[in-house]
Parts: structure tokens; sequence; C-alpha cells
């Protein structure tokens, strides 16, 4: 084995990818950035994570190339950072590289001065002239004679670039956000409607999903065309949602034979992923899947729940119970190895049953993609049954004999790579998953999975005194501070646990989370918080995100939150700050729904009115799942035996020791109880359709 350099320390598997390089990398800290000082060199930081296929292809073409490190380690201090351990660092660096260049991705290399400005960089450089790129060496020598000759002029352009991103997070200081203002005067349908239609304008309304190539799942989109189509009863936007999860669970982007979605699809027709598979994205589209089952209570999407979260139990959970980050998409060098069929395999491992499932799975002998064949549904199982004259029934026994069985085989391959970090924030995400599976499919394994998910967070990522949470943990130890996404995901994710055990200790705990970010991440000027605590070192910016990309934006969270928590426990202040958020934003939310889906959906909570839900009384642990069975998208919900104090929604409810109570309350005010699930199923009804009107 060749000799290491000091990322062979760290813990990150994207590091240790690179422990091996001839690169003399360091990692972001302050040996490397006093270095700099000290020898008044340029820094070079080059950032990715582990299952990001070009970051794999400029390692193997630039970074394992002697001559090329030679060059690096002559000129410039050099710095890896996994994006996925430092988002801070990467939202800063990426903005920066965005506003040179216009565009951005990963592997992102960018050069700053000594005190941490950036002033040039890109993405992936090819190791010579292609792609109408400078080589890397080019890019190297370049940078490194300009900085010599040119000092002036690069400390001036690092200077304006620097003062440009500050401008850039200057949004939300409307002296009108500081006025008290009515939510019903602030916030109306007709916002909602045109936010619906504007969305509607880049719906793929053939294969599903919005606009054009690549195709991301876009889950928060989805979930507000299901919102939009309960609070309306406009078909095209129940549609159109399940056209999307149709499209993505038929595709080539869902893994038929395994369970779980890749990261998004290079082609329109969500055949062919970038094979990489996220936390995340699994995630968010479990939450997306439980919301359209309880809508639709269509089998589809409960059998991929189900599939979805066997994969993410059998590849991606820890034996302390956490939740791994990611699976690579290349094996063997190759991307999508691990994943894809010649036809002549299939022939093999199933023999008589072949034929037909290789129709159905469009696995043929000139392949679908590359010449091999990604396992994708070109009609569904009831269509192809019908076509080819067999009983549904008969189809789907055909199809998962088959999967099992190449499933098998798949488990001799080469898997992988498997980052192995636990993520606090992805954790959260799906530990809610979790949560909105079990309210839509009453599956207890998944209530009791996601206790003893968020068991293992609060205690593996604590500090000891006042210090707060840590960020990511692996091998029994957690670093980094943790950012305003881990604590937002994390106050959500008890705040569902909640709803599903009744367990008010689960508030308590959101709430003294809640006032941790108010003290250490919130910008009291405009009501947004920054993505990193007060205090933080060698940051160059505090960033505000507000945009709702492949993650949530931790402020769209907060203020869901925020409004969650103040109402639980009466908290006008954090419920007014929730809107003053939502109300600097309104405009951009309207015009820009698909990257502010999660501020969309907390929009159209706030017209229609959030449904104060109390169930109190003997049988309250069924009452309270019944309920969770129904999507109920604005409710807020309290369950208990008995009345208690210091929770407004429960105080002074006391039915007698038989009765089972439902209450629907506005304000804390009550209307009278009703014993009968399915008349207060009615009165929720009749709420809606009241609002419709």
């Amino acid at each position: 084995m060749s000799a290491t350099n000091r990322l062979a320390a760290e813990t990150s598997p994207y590091l240790l990818q690179h422990q091996h390089n001839p690169v003399d990398w360091y990692p972001w800290g302050e040996e490397a950035l006093q270095r700099a000082k000290a020898e008044d060199k340029p820094i070079l930081v080059s950032i990715g994570y582990s299952s990001c296929h070009w970051c794999h292809v400029m390692e193997r073409e630039s970074f394992e190339d002697e001559a090329t490190a030679a060059v690096m380690n002559r000129h410039f201090i050099n710095i890896k950072i996994d994006r996925e351990e430092r988002p801070d660092l990467d939202h800063i660096y990426m903005d920066a590289v965005q506003a040179m260049t216009g565009s951005g991705g990963w592997p992102l290399n960018v050069f700053l001065t000594p005190d941490l400005k950036p002033f040039y960089g890109g993405t992936y450089f090819p190791p010579v002239r292609a792609y109408n790129r400078a080589s890397w060496k080019e890019v190297l020598h370049g940078v490194a004679e300009g900085y010599k000759s040119r000092r002036d002029e690069i400390e001036e352009q690092a200077m304006q670039l620097t003062a440009h991103l500050q401008n850039a997070n200057s949004f939300g200081m409307d002296k009108v956000l500081q006025i008290d203002i009515p939510v019903e005067e602030l916030f109306t349908m007709l916002q909602v409607h045109e936010a619906y239609e504007a969305l509607m304008k880049q719906a793929d309304t053939e294969w599903g999903g919005f606009g054009r190539a690549p195709k991301f799942p876009q889950t928060f989109a989805i979930r507000f065309l299901l919102q939009y189509y309960h609070f309306t009863k406009k078909e095209a936007a129940l549609e159109q949602a399940c056209l999307c999860l149709d499209k993505m669970i038929m595709g080539g982007i869902y893994d038929h034979i395994g369970g779980g979605f890749a990261r998004y699809s290079t082609d329109a027709e969500w055949l062919a992923p970038h094979f990489e598979k996220m936390l995340y994205d699994n995630a968010l589209l479990v939450i997306a899947l439980s919301e359209a089952y309880q809508l639709t209570g269509r089998s589809l999407y409960k059998k991929t729940i189900e599939e979805t979260l066997a994969f993410i139990e059998r590849e991606m959970t820890s034996p302390e119970g956490g939740f791994y980050a990611a699976l690579d998409a290349d094996s063997e060098g190759v991307e999508g190895k691990y994943y894809t069929w010649s036809k002549q395999e299939v022939d093999a491992i199933l023999g008589s049953d072949a034929e037909l499932f290789c129709r159905l799975y469009d696995i043929t002998d000139e392949g679908n993609w590359e010449h091999v064949s990604i396992p994708r549904l070109l009609q569904t199982i009831e269509s192809f049954a019908k076509s080819h004259q067999l009983s549904v029934e008969a189809t789907e026994q055909l199809a998962l004999s088959g999967k099992n069985k190449l499933l098998a085989e798949r488990f001799k391959r080469i898997r992988p790579l498997l980052d192995d970090k636990i993520l606090l924030g992805w954790n959260a995400l799906m530990n809610q998953a979790y949560s909105k599976a079990f309210m839509a499919t009453g599956n207890a394994s998944y209530r009791a999975k996601a206790i003893a998910n968020i068991e293992f967070l609060l205690h593996a990522f604590a500090t000891e005194g006042d210090a707060g949470l840590l960020h990511t943990w692996k091998n029994g130890t957690a670093k980094y501070t943790a950012f305003l996404d881990d604590y937002a995901y994390l106050i959500q994710a008890l705040i569902s646990l909640q709803e599903i055990s009744s367990d008010t200790a689960y508030l308590i705990k959101a709430k003294e989370l809640t006032q941790t970010v108010l003290d250490r991440f919130v910008e009291k000027e405009s009501g947004f918080f920054f993505f990193t605590p007060e205090g933080e070192s060698n940051i160059l910016v505090r960033k505000k995100e507000v945009y709702d990309g492949a993650t949530p934006s931790g402020n769209s969270v907060m203020a869901q939150n925020l409004y969650y928590l103040g109402l639980i426990f009466d908290e006008q202040e954090w419920q007014q700050q929730s809107i003053r958020m939502l109300g600097a934003l309104q405009q951009a939310v309207v015009r820009y729904p698909l990257s502010f889906g999660g501020w969309l959906i907390h929009l159209t909570n706030l017209v229609q009115g959030y449904l104060e839900i109390a169930v109190v009384g003997k049988g309250f642990e069924t009452g309270r799942d019944q309920l969770n069975e129904l999507y109920l998208p604005n409710k807020i919900m309290q369950t208990a035996a008995i009345g208690s104090y210091g929770f407004p929604l429960l105080e002074g409810k006391n039915p007698s020791v038989e009765t089972l109570s439902f209450y629907l309350c506005k304000n804390y005010a009550c209307r009278a109880p009703v014993a009968d699930f399915e008349e207060f199923t009615d009165i929720l009804t009749k709420e809606r359709i009241k609002t419709i009107k």
C-alpha cells in the first residue's frame, strides 16, 4: 500500500478515498489555514462527496497523478472537504463559483487567498484540454502565475466577490415584517392558486416530474399538489402528483430488484439515473408516498414504501440504529454496474420464467442503456397481465420470484462503496419518513424503528453541558457543530414522533431545541436563521439558506416548526415569527414554487387554517392511529388518556374514564367533544368543504 497523507486520520469515506493520493491534502482546519498564512500561499479547496461520479473521475485522472500532484504541492495549500460533513463551506464556495462562472456542481475546485476569500474556481477539469475546458494543469499553472504576478488584481477580485456574497445574503430586512398583520390578510387562497398555475406550467404531463432532463424527484412540489387537491378537489393536481410518483416508480430511477431510489434521472423518462442512492432522497420520497397513500389508498404506493424501507433496513442501517449517508453509483470503476443486467444473465438465473420477466422489465438483448438493461416497467403490472392473458396475482408472483432471485445473485457482485458516516439532519429526515410510513400503513415496526433511531440520535450527537448538538457520527465519535438543518429536521422529526406515540417528552425536547436555534442561529433584524451558529471561526459568510432544493431549507422547516410548537405551547411570538418569515418571501414563493415548495406547503396550511385536534380518554391510542391514517396536511394533534397541564390543547379535557373524546379547536376554543370517530371525520370533511367555498 502506498504512503498516506493527512487524510488517513479522517473518518469521512470521501476523504479516506484520497488518503493515498500523492497530493499533500489537508482536512479543513487550523493547521492548513495557518500554513497558508505563514507561507503566503493560495489555498486550493476541493469539495466533493463519496457517491459523486465525476469526483472519482477527477481523482483518477489528476489527483492520483504524480506530476499533477507535484504542481499542486509546490504552489498551493491543498484542502479536501466532504461537502456532507461541511455543508457550510460547500454553500459559501459553491455560491462563489456560480457567481464567477454561472454554473456549479461537484467536484468543486476553488482557489482562495490565505484569508479565505475566493478568487477563481470551477467544477470538473480534465487532465488534457477537452469539453471546451482548460486542462487541470493549465489551471494550476495559470492560477499560480497570476497569484505571483497580479497579486493586487487578485486581492481586489477576491474582495469584490466576498462583498457580493455578503450582499446576496442580506434579504429579509423589510421593515413591513415587523408589523403584525392577521394571517387572513397577509396570505390568500389566490396566492395558492397562482402558485399552482406557475407550477403546472413546468409540469411534464406525459412522463411526470417538472422541466426537462436531468429530472429530480421534486418531492415538495408533489406534496403541494396532493395538498392542493385535498383543499380544492382539482383533479389535475392529483393526476400530476400521481403521474410523477407512478413514472418514477416504474422507471429506472427506482431499483426494482432491491428497492429504493437513485438520486436523479439523466433523461425525461426516468430510465437512466445517476445510480447513487442518497439517504435524504429516499426519506423525502417515502414521506411523499405515505401522503399519497393516505390520500388515494393505492396499493402501489404502500408496496413502494415497504420495498424502500426494506432496502434502508437491509443496506443503510447501522447496528446502533443510525442510518448511513449514501451508496456510490460506481462499482469496479463502472457507473451502474451493480444495478444493470444483460439478458443472458437473467435467462441463466430465471430459466423458464425469464422470457416473461424480461418483457415485463424491459430487459432485452440489445439493452436499454449502454448495451445493458436497467430494469423498468413500460406498463403497469395490471396492464401487462391483461395483454398477456395472465391474472394480476400470477404476474405479481412472477415479478416477486424473479426479483428475489436476481437480488440474491446481485449480492454476489462487488458492491458500491457505502458512505457509512451518520449525519444528524439526514437521519432526522428518515426518522420522519418512518413516522409518516407508520401513519399511512399502520405497520408498528416503523414506529418502533423511529423511536429507536431518535434515542440513538439524541444520545450519539449530544455534547456535554450547553454546547449543543453535533453534525456527523462514525465509529463512536461525533464531530462538527450541528447546522441549522440538523436542528430543524430533528425538531420536525420529534413533532411527528409525538403524533404517533403521544409521548409529550418529544414535544418538550423539540421546544428546548427550538429555543437553542433561536438563541444561536437567528438574525434578529429579519427573523431568519443563519446556516451556522454564532461563534464559528474560519467562516467567510454566515449564510441564510431559504431555497427548498434537494433537501428542504432549514428556514422553511423552522417556519413550520415555530408555528406548530407556538400553538402547542402558546408561544405567540413563535407563531408571529413564522408568519413574518413567510411574509418576507411570499412573492418569491408564489412565482417560483419549485424552489420554495416547503414554504408553499406552509402558506397553504396557513390560508386554510390549521386543525387543532385533541384526542383524550380511554382508547385514545386507537383514535390517534385512526386519525393518523387520514390525509390531514394541516393538523396539529395531541392525544392522551387525560388532560395535561402545560399543553393548552389538552388542558381541561378530562372525560369520564370510559369515554373517548375527539375535540376540534381553533385558538384553543374547542367544539363540543365527539365520541364517534366517523362522526368526527364528518366534521373534518365539512371544515374542508367550507374552506373550498
